[in-house]
C-alpha cells in the first residue's frame, strides 16, 4: 500500500475511533466474504459497522487517538465501530459466533477503558440498554404509584382527624346584636315628614282673602244705598 494511501487510511480510522461510542474487536479467521457481509448486516441492526483492518494501521490510528490496543491486535482483525448500545453490538457478535465458530470476540474499548476478551464477553451477557431502561421505568412507575398512594392515605387521615377535632369544639353562639342594626332606616321617617309642617305657612294668603272680598261684596254696596 503506498505511503499516501496508508496515511489516509490511518486518518480515516482515527476519525472513526474518535466518533464511536465503543469499539469491539473480533478475529474473523475462517470467515468467507459472504459470512463477513452477513455479519455486517447483523451489526447494522445494533447501530454498529464492521470493518476489516490491518493491525499495524489500526494500532497507529488508535495510538494517535490516545488508545493502546496493541494487545488486542493479533491475527486477522475486524473492528465493530459502535454508534449505539455497545451491549447490543456485543450480543450480535456473540450470537454470530454460534453460527461461525471461528469468530472470536477479542476485546474492545468503551468509556475510556480497554476491555479484555473476558470483559467483552461479559458485556454481551448484560441486558441491553433498552431492557434496562424499561426496567428502570417500571421501577420508577411503581415507586411513584406507591408514593401517591401514601400521600393520599396521609391526606385522608389528616382530614378525618380535622373533622373529629371540629366535633369536639363548642358551638359558636349566634350573633344577637345584628337585629337593631337592621332597624336603622326607621329613624329616617321623621325627616321625610318635614314638608308637612310647612303646609300652614303656604295657606297664609288664604286667610287674607276675606278682607279683599268684603270690599268687593255687592251686598255691601246695597247696604250703602
Amino acid at each position: 500500500m503506498p505511503r499516501t494511501e496508508k496515511l489516509e487510511r490511518v486518518a480515516e480510522l482515527k476519525r472513526r475511533i474518535e466518533g464511536s461510542a465503543a469499539l469491539l474487536l473480533a478475529e474473523y479467521r475462517g470467515l468467507t466474504v459472504s459470512d463477513i457481509t452477513e455479519l455486517r448486516r447483523t451489526l447494522r441492526e445494533a447501530d454498529a459497522s464492521l470493518t476489516v483492518v490491518k493491525n499495524t494501521l489500526m494500532q497507529r490510528a488508535a495510538a494517535e487517538a490516545g488508545l493502546e490496543l496493541s494487545e488486542l491486535l493479533s491475527g486477522p482483525s475486524a473492528v465493530a465501530f459502535v454508534d449505539g448500545d455497545a451491549v447490543s453490538a456485543a450480543k450480535k457478535i456473540k450470537a454470530a459466533s454460534k453460527q461461525f465458530p471461528t469468530l472470536l470476540l477479542k476485546g474492545g474499548y468503551m468509556e475510556g477503558q480497554v476491555l479484555s476478551a473476558d470483559d467483552a464477553n461479559r458485556l454481551a451477557d448484560l441486558e441491553s440498554r433498552e431492557v434496562m431502561l424499561s426496567k428502570i421505568a417500571g421501577l420508577l412507575k411503581g415507586e411513584i404509584a406507591r408514593a401517591a398512594a401514601t400521600l393520599i392515605s396521609a391526606q385522608s387521615r389528616f382530614l378525618s382527624l380535622l373533622e373529629a377535632h371540629k366535633a369536639t369544639l363548642p358551638a359558636e353562639p349566634e350573633p344577637e346584636a345584628e337585629v337593631p342594626e337592621a332597624e336603622v332606616p326607621e329613624a329616617e321617617a321623621p325627616e321625610a315628614e318635614a314638608p308637612e309642617a310647612a303646609a300652614p305657612e303656604g295657606e297664609a294668603p288664604e286667610a287674607a282673602a276675606p278682607e279683599g272680598e268684603q270690599d268687593a261684596d255687592p251686598t255691601n254696596d246695597d247696604r250703602k244705598e
